[in-house]
């Protein structure tokens, strides 16, 4: 049975229509901004050209933007561009072009989302709701994202894993960006630029720049005031507070039997009539990688502690250095104080101590790609100490934590078949898809084994004649070069016991090899691993008694841990 997808404003409909005199509640979270990038052609070249100018000319542009609309104070300052963020000028004629595609891209992507909010807020003008609605809209994805590296990303999973693209790399994909056969991302100029007038970027919880974002809040029922601009210290746990003092209801001491505890963040309401009501929420902290920050009573003292795109050895985060800035005069903080006012320094690293103490944010992690790796991450594992998984028909989308992890380490994968005839298609096990992943399967009796390389590199072995119908065991197997991540390695098909092919897969995805994808049993579903089949296309023709997937215990040597730990180390063995 299928499942019924009931939208947002299908359901609002619903409600109303049952139940007219009964408030609802809509949690609507689209997958924008957050890349990738996704929207249709049309959205996209309605801003051709339209960036042709570059991220540093589209930073003032928006600063100048911001200062005219009232959303900044008119002392604000621009801060200036980080050197390790490439200017415009320093971009080759082929770069430039890709990375005005990039944000053509973001810009549609945009424009589209904002079509999509406008329908709800049709949608309860229809039901004659509006009004009396507590609409608020959160604009962003907690700073303009850098994830894509300095060049941008065809695929984000690459830069997830460490991994930087280059426009040369991707030029051919220039044409169809943004569409399903892309999984993209822009480069981090323009999240730079998105992020003015503050420093930096999202991930970087330390600044305003990887922390900040619009937001909208119409009730006009409740709000007498049009278009007007509230400036006082807000976070994202306000928003539940505002919502229940906004519907009149008590704080839930229990839910389900769970003992509640008390909301960290403050109402809002507070504001909604006096734009210059005295500040509530006062004290805040942030971190994120290691970059940490704090904010109290118009002061935030912080520290960068590492940068996205950037996989180098860090210093000990006792090493770090602190900032200091009086944001109650200097909005977008332009100008640090720390040598000027030790003691107020002093006092905010205290209280961020304090705040991590009680928020449980230590001990703090400042490892990235590494995280994907549960048992380098110390994180509960489903095949913790498994060396095998067997594995049937009509297991589908098992994710990369409830299935055995091949990523840097040998392997074998083994499966006894039953074949009708000489003709057997179609996939016997396939991991994650199109943007990275690797696939066992058979096309006109023939067994392909394919290594999918983030999309963008592909390592096909196959035996070159086609099975006879009856039995047979189908093995591949990987010997990796060495244990550290992405490492390459030697690959080999077996029929019956026998070598019919074999070849050598240049480097390997190192920690992930998608956020979305799982492994299949008897189909790919999804994107495809391979172009050799289609989608809907490439269920089994045979019978799969089962699979078997064995790994080495261990791979990786305490030393070789240390080693996956320093991102250094990582980024430069995905180099070589």
């Amino acid at each position: 049975m299928s499942p019924v997808i009931i939208s947002p404003f299908a359901w609002m409909q619903a409600q109303h229509a049952l139940t007219p005199d009964k408030p609802f509640f809509v949690y609507f979270a689209t997958g924008a901004l957050h890349a990738p990038h996704h929207v249709p052609k049309e959205y996209i070249e309605r801003y051709k050209g339209k960036f042709d100018q570059g991220w540093d000319a589209l930073r003032d542009e928006t600063f100048a933007r911001q200062k005219q609309m009232g959303v900044i104070p008119a002392n604000a300052e621009l801060t200036k561009r980080p050197k390790e963020i490439p200017s415009w000028d320093s971009q080759t004629s082929d770069q430039k072009k890709l990375e005005a595609r990039q944000m053509e891209t973001f810009a549609g992507f945009a424009e589209h989302t904002d079509e999509q909010v406008g329908r709800l807020v049709d949608a309860l003008q229809e039901a004659g709701v509006l009004d009396n609605t507590l609409f608020i809209y959160i604009v962003g994805d907690n700073g303009a994202s850098a994830e894509g590296g300095p060049e941008g990303a065809y695929n984000e999973m690459m830069a997830l894993n460490g991994i930087i693209g280059t426009a040369s790399q991707m030029m051919s994909h220039i044409d169809d960006w943004g569409s399903p056969n892309t999984f993209p991302h822009y480069a981090i100029g323009w999240a730079w630029a998105g992020d003015a007038p503050f420093q930096w970027t999202k991930q970087i919880a330390s600044h305003y720049g990887g922390t900040t974002n619009g937001v909208v809040i119409h009730w006009p029922a409740r709000i007498k005031a049009k278009g007007e601009i509230r400036s006082q210290f807000t976070y994202v746990t306000d928003i539940a507070p505002t919502v229940l003092e906004a519907a009149g209801l008590p704080f839930p001491k229990s839910v389900d039997g769970t003992v509640q505890r008390p909301f960290d963040g403050t109402s809002m309401l507070y504001t909604f009539d006096n734009p210059k009501a005295k500040e509530r929420h006062t004290t805040q902290y942030f971190e994120m990688f290691g970059n940490r920050g704090i904010y109290n009573d118009g002061w935030v003292a912080c520290t960068r502690h590492s940068i996205p795109w950037l996989m180098v050895p860090l210093p000990p985060l006792s090493k770090d250095t602190w900032e200091l800035y009086h944001v109650a005069e200097d909005y977008s903080e332009a100008n640090d104080l720390a040598s000027k006012n030790p003691a107020k320094l002093k006092e905010l690293q205290a209280l961020f101590t304090k705040e991590a103490i009680k928020n449980h944010v230590l001990p703090i992690d400042d490892r990235r790609s590494e995280r994907f790796n549960a048992a380098i991450a110390g994180r509960p594992d489903l095949m913790a100490g498994r060396t095998s998984l067997t594995v049937y028909p009509g297991m589908t989308g098992m994710t990369e934590n409830a299935f055995i992890n091949v990523k840097n380490r040998s392997y074998t994968i083994t499966a006894p078949v039953e074949l009708k005839d000489a003709n057997t298609s179609g996939v016997i096990i396939a991991q994650a898809g199109a943007f990275g992943g690797w696939v066992l399967y058979m096309k006109d009796g023939r067994v392909h084994h394919e290594y999918n390389y983030f999309g963008v590199e592909r390592t096909n072995i196959s035996g070159q004649t086609a099975l006879l119908p009856g039995k047979h065991e189908i093995k591949y197997e990987f010997i990796i070069d060495a244990p550290k991540p992405g490492s390459g390695g030697k690959c080999a098909l077996y029929l019956d016991g026998q070598k019919v092919a074999e070849g050598y897969i240049p480097k390997t995805q190192p920690f992930a090899f998608s956020a979305d994808e799982g492994a299949d049993v008897g189909v790919d579903n999804e994107t495809m691993v391979s172009n050799d089949y289609k989608a809907g296309e490439n269920k089994f023709t045979g019978k799969i008694v089962k699979v078997t997937i064995d790994t080495k215990p261990s791979n990786l040597s305490e030393a070789d841990k240390k080693s996956v730990e320093d991102a250094g180390e990582v980024a430069a063995t995905i180099e070589d």
